[in-house]
């Protein structure tokens, strides 16, 4: 029996994938540096200790992390400034569902956690979540398992009680390999084969996940 549902943010609860895209994109060109979008794909909830090997492989090792990510970080900023933070489709009916049926909720993201937390706070739905879980709390981020072994671990329930949602294929081999009843609701890429392997189910989007958890 499901106990207890933990959620990716970027892309699953907030419409932010598509802009992460856009501005490492732009702040890597800025920077003198072909990036393109498959690259930022390919980053996608990716703990920065991947992260870095993989970009440096792909354009040098004087490809400045940091540097960069602060700038994509500046731009991004600007722009939910100006355009506002937008939720998924079905968060809150989702989130209604849960609260309703007495099964508490986790996010567990790569963002660090005054950002996700202000994040949630802008939008309106903090207070439904019982635990807010980010990478830099753990050895391994995504797509290691660490961060969703430990967002079950404080929720009180084993990983294999725990229904994840994600998006992104990083984050599916996190909650996958964790133990977690995976459902993917994707967001700019769809499941491949080797993704099919890993989930329970796909959705199409977060109104679908009720019925789902209901045939676990």
């Amino acid at each position: 029996m499901i106990k207890a549902v933990i959620f990716d943010m970027d892309g699953l609860i907030l419409d932010t994938e598509k802009l992460l895209v856009k501005y490492w994109c732009q702040a890597a060109n800025e920077a003198g540096f072909p990036m393109q979008r498959e690259h930022a794909l390919n980053i996608r909830s990716l703990a920065r200790k991947f992260a870095i090997p993989y970009l440096q492989g792909e354009f040098g090792s004087d490809f400045d992390y940091v540097k960069i990510r602060s700038r994509r970080m500046e731009l991004m900023a600007e722009a939910l400034e100006r355009d506002g933070l937008e939720l998924k489709k079905g968060v809150k009916e989702l989130l209604g569902y849960l609260n309703a049926h007495n099964i508490p909720a986790a996010v567990a993201t790569a963002t660090d956690h005054e950002r996700a937390k202000a994040y949630l706070e802008k939008a309106g739905i903090y207070e439904y979540f019982d635990k807010v879980v980010c990478a830099a709390m753990v050895e391994n981020g995504k797509p290691k398992p660490d961060i969703y072994l430990y967002a079950a671990e404080q929720l009180g329930f084993s990983p294999e009680e725990c229904v994840a949602l994600e998006d992104s294929p990083n984050g599916v081999r996190s909650a996958a390999s964790a133990g977690c009843v995976t459902i993917m609701v994707p967001d700019l890429t769809q499941p491949d084969e080797e993704l099919k392997e890993l989930i329970f189910a796909k959705a199409d989007s977060l109104l679908d996940v009720p019925q789902i958890i209901e045939q676990i």
